[in-house]
């Protein structure tokens, strides 16, 4: 029998996740000896054994992983024979600036539920958790990951949890955030003047609140939430008031699976994203319905299971299938972290708060999806994603992407991946500003991240722009739409020359204009616009995002001239004489209507001109409302031109006529939807014919709408395109960062930094 000895270094994500009980416990079971280290760089694994069992062991270590693990990269080399007598796990280290990943945080496991049933010292307790559950991201302060370096370091293990932790065999062993009731974190209900510490009169309390119609504010993992009853039309107005949030649908936590399939429609796909481990929210459709503030109209509600203990503690005492759980914050501001100014901020709005005494260091809002085309879609990438890295095919090191202002994040360089943040919010106010400035200086910390060359979008006014251009480091600046499509291509490791179609709200382009219909001929460092939707008018700049009823204005202008109120004066009943007035006025004079070839004005104009949405109290809420009332199983269209730009006249004209012939609202929609995705198509097809092209890139934030994508993918593939799409980094400007990471770093590996 050959004795051999082998060095095996693996990276990926195997820190925080129990990788290394997992390696010992493999090792053992093969009677093999050595040890196994975490470092800032990974795992490192020394074995000794025969031949055959070292072998068998190297093998398993990929197909036999814990839950959350992922491995990237593993290289074996040969040892000398050093004689280990056992196996055992040594102490961490930090070798140099190279980094492992960082874990994401992971929803609690069965076994802990388990585990506050049966463990005395665990009874109820709602800190409980294990190598394969629990925080991680939003305690850890630094690496390698180790109790000392997360917010558990003030937190001494008492003797039970101390022999869990050092019990190689346990569940609990290395368990950085290992507690139990007598020596972990606790909560505190702060009610009526008065607090309490014991968590099943907190328990109770909280239950009773909730039914008898009052908002209560709780610590989650990674930010404070406001918590009501999801039946109750006066708690949710007066929530919507206090929160400043006037039709933005709120997100339901639901008891289980079962309570699910009572009120939203659940397939196998939605159900399997849903359960995981990461536990995201999930766009669903409504079966029955819940309070009308709830979804606001929309026909689909955001659902998440619980995933932490305290929330399954929660729905023991609560006799509700699901409770309203929005973000504790007001108006579009950071999600609170901290007590005290939890404590000041959301007293006003919740009639109790509940908190915590582990810090939450690393801000988290819960992650959100949809399923389209048999995939998951991430929309918002935060709770449990973030942050997971993107390998990419380029070298990355010293590239820090600035992102863009809307659902902001950033991205860092490390090797070959792309680092991208928890999603930051819209940059439009110092608060999130500073959340944006403090998350990028703790990057830096916790991935040893040194900056050489920064990206942003070409927008002179996005904040993240500033940010980037005021490091005082080579700054290189890339157009929005390009941005999209390379994050799209990014994520699916593409480097060559694609059929680029970034469809979205607004983006600065490369004439000055507000670009988002586009179609362009790119790769990873450079693009060229084949053709676009039709330049129109937008009055009031910024403003039509607020009052679609004036892109409607604007289109009907455009296509149909200056007496349009008098031509079609049923389509502004409702729209004051002198507002209309003023936006005809500048429509006529020219002055603050920026040219825009934007597709989500198009979908505005169009839903206001249904009267489905005429003025919008969120972001994107008019082509929500279109894609929520459209019949998406009509295969009819309208027409459309198609010269040097993609003209939508002919496609007004006929949705006015049948509108004026009585036709049905959903079937409008829909036909629209439909005339879009023959767009896609036919000039793709164009592009295919002149250029050779064969390969489709579809992103931007109008590709959320689930008609639309999945109808494009299909028409696509039926004409033989090959089409790529994104799931696991949001299509909106969430993804934007990744794709100018990606250009920079191809740009740099072609000395083309221009």
């Amino acid at each position: 029998m050959t004795t051999v000895s082998k060095l095996i270094k693996i990276k990926g994500l195997v820190q925080g996740v129990g990788f290394r009980p997992f390696i010992y416990r493999l090792a053992t079971s093969h009677q093999l000896s050595g040890s196994v280290e975490n470092n800032n760089t990974g795992v490192e694994v020394l074995v000794e054994g025969a031949e055959s069992s070292v072998a068998q062991f190297i093998s398993d270590i990929p197909s036999l992983l814990p839950l959350a693990a992922s491995i990237s990269e593993i290289s074996v080399s040969e040892r000398e024979i050093t004689g280990f007598s056992s196996f055992s796990i040594t102490k961490s280290r930090t070798l140099s600036d190279e980094v492992t990943e960082v874990s994401p945080d992971i929803g609690v496991c069965n076994a802990c539920l388990s585990d506050m049933k049966n463990q005395p010292n665990r009874l109820a307790y709602p800190f409980t958790n294990c190598t394969n559950c629990g925080p991680r991201f939003t305690i850890i302060h630094d690496l390698p990951y180790d109790r000392e370096k997360t917010s558990m370091r003030i937190f001494e293990m008492c003797p039970f949890c101390r022999d869990e932790y050092s019990n190689i065999l346990d569940r609990r062993f290395h368990a950085q955030p290992v507690a139990c009731k007598h020596c972990g974190p606790h909560y505190t209900l702060y009610y009526n003047g008065q607090q309490f510490t014991d968590t099943e009169t907190i328990l109770k309390t909280i239950a009773r609140l909730l039914m008898e119609g009052e908002i209560v504010a709780m610590k989650g993992l990674g930010g404070y939430h406001l918590a009501c009853h999801p039946f109750n039309e006066k708690t949710l107005a007066e929530l919507r008031l206090r929160k400043s949030r006037e039709g933005k649908p709120f997100a339901l936590m639901f008891k289980n699976t079962g309570s699910v399939r009572q009120y939203l429609h659940l397939n196998k796909i939605e159900e399997d994203l849903l359960t995981s481990w990461r536990k995201p929210i999930v766009l669903l459709k409504i079966k029955k319905q819940f309070a009308h503030l709830v979804s606001t109209g929309l026909d689909t509600a955001g659902a998440m299971l619980p995933y932490m203990p305290f929330h399954y503690l929660l729905f023991e005492q609560l006799d509700l299938p699901a409770i309203v759980l929005t973000s504790g914050n007001v108006a579009d501001e950071p999600i609170i972290i901290d007590n005290n100014e939890a404590l000041r901020t959301l007293k006003p709005i919740a009639g109790a708060v509940l908190t915590y005494n582990r810090e939450i260091y690393n801000r988290t809002d819960d992650s959100v999806a949809f399923v389209a085309g048999g995939s998951s879609r991430l929309i918002r990438r935060s709770r449990s994603f973030a942050p997971s890295p993107v390998q990419l095919t380029v070298k990355t090191e010293g590239i820090f992407a600035a992102g863009a202002e809307l659902v902001n994040c950033f991205c860092i360089g490390k090797g070959e991946q792309a680092i991208l943040s928890q999603h930051i919010g819209d940059l439009k106010n110092l608060e999130t500003l500073e959340f944006y400035t403090e998350s990028a200086e703790r990057f830096k910390q916790l991935f040893r991240f040194e900056p050489h060359l920064a990206v942003a979008d070409k927008h002179p006014d996005y904040l993240s722009s500033r940010f980037a251009k005021e490091m005082g480091i080579p700054l290189l600046l890339v157009q929005h739409h390009h941005a999209h499509i390379a994050s799209c291509m990014a994520e699916n490791r593409l480097d060559e020359k694609v059929i680029g179609i970034s469809l979205d709200g607004t983006g600065l382009g490369d004439d000055g204009n507000i670009w988002g219909g586009e179609f362009l001929l790119c790769d990873l460092s450079e693009s060229r616009r084949f053709t676009h939707f039709e330049y129109i008018p937008q009055p009031g700049g910024d403003t039509v995002s607020k009052q679609p009823w004036r892109m409607m204005l604007a289109y009907l202008y455009h296509y149909f001239g200056g007496a349009v109120a008098e031509r079609f004066p049923h389509f502004f009943q409702n729209i004051g004489r002198k507002d209309m007035e003023a936006v005809l006025f500048l429509l006529k004079s020219g002055i603050n209507t920026p040219l825009t070839s934007s597709a989500g004005r198009l979908f505005d104009a169009v839903s206001a001109l249904l009267d489905v949405c005429r003025y919008s109290s969120y972001h994107a809420e008019a082509p929500m409302r279109l894609e929520a009332v459209a019949n998406k199983n009509t295969d009819q269209a309208y027409n459309f031109s198609f010269d040097k730009v993609v003209s939508f006249r002919k496609t007004f004209g006929e949705i006015i006529s049948d509108l004026a012939a009585g036709e049905e609202v959903a079937e409008v929609a829909g036909k629209f939807h439909n005339t879009v995705v023959n767009v896609i198509v036919e000039v793709s097809k164009r592009i295919r014919k002149q250029n050779g092209l064969n390969l489709v890139v579809l992103s931007g934030g109008t590709f959320q709408n689930r008609i639309l994508l999945e109808k494009a993918e299909q028409k696509l593939k039926l004409v033989n395109f090959v089409v790529y799409s994104q799931s696991d980094i949001p299509s909106n400007d969430g993804g934007i960062a990744l794709g100018q990471l990606a250009i920079a770093a191809k740009r740099r590996e072609l000395e083309d930094l221009k």
